[in-house]
């Protein structure tokens, strides 16, 4: 009974983002390209 709940957790749903086509976890911020909705919400710098 204690394992019993191990099979419920699930990983989290990854999609592919519509500008850069990097994976990236649904209604958040794309880490990549900084997008979301279609629209630039973060400025991302190359570099680091």
């Amino acid at each position: 009974m204690r394992r019993a709940y191990n099979s419920v957790l699930k990983l989290p749903q990854i999609s592919t983002c519509p500008q850069c086509a990097q994976p990236y976890v649904p209604h958040r911020v794309c880490p990549a390209c900084g997008f979301y909705k279609g629209r630039q919400v973060l400025t991302i710098t190359a570099g680091a």
